[in-house]
């Protein structure tokens, strides 16, 4: 048996989605069942109008991903521009990339 050659590893699983925001900012990705092994790495888009919106990923497991999104207004005070404190952001697209760790 020849151990010549080139091999190439199989790419990693990689999962897409998309949902919307509920009343409290959060929005879950439910990835099919045996898709990764472990929590995959995720990365967030968010599409919304022009106010500043942040994210952050409260959950992180092989079957789910939670996204909570925070709008927040900017304020100036004395000149200098401030963002107010952030409020849960309904009715907010999410956009999800996952890959297998």
């Amino acid at each position: 048996m020849s151990t010549g050659g080139d091999y190439r590893a199989p790419a990693p699983r990689v999962e897409r989605a998309t949902a919307t925001t509920d009343g409290s900012g959060n929005a879950v990705f439910n990835w099919p069942a045996g898709a990764f092994p472990a929590a995959p790495v995720v990365t967030i888009g968010v599409q919304s109008s022009t106010a500043f919106r942040s994210h952050t990923i409260t959950a992180n497991s092989a079957t789910q991903t939670t996204v909570n999104v925070l709008a927040s207004a900017g304020v100036t005070i004395l000149g200098i521009g401030v963002l107010a404190v952030g409020t849960p952001a309904a009715g907010v697209t999410v956009h999800a990339h996952a890959v297998a760790p």
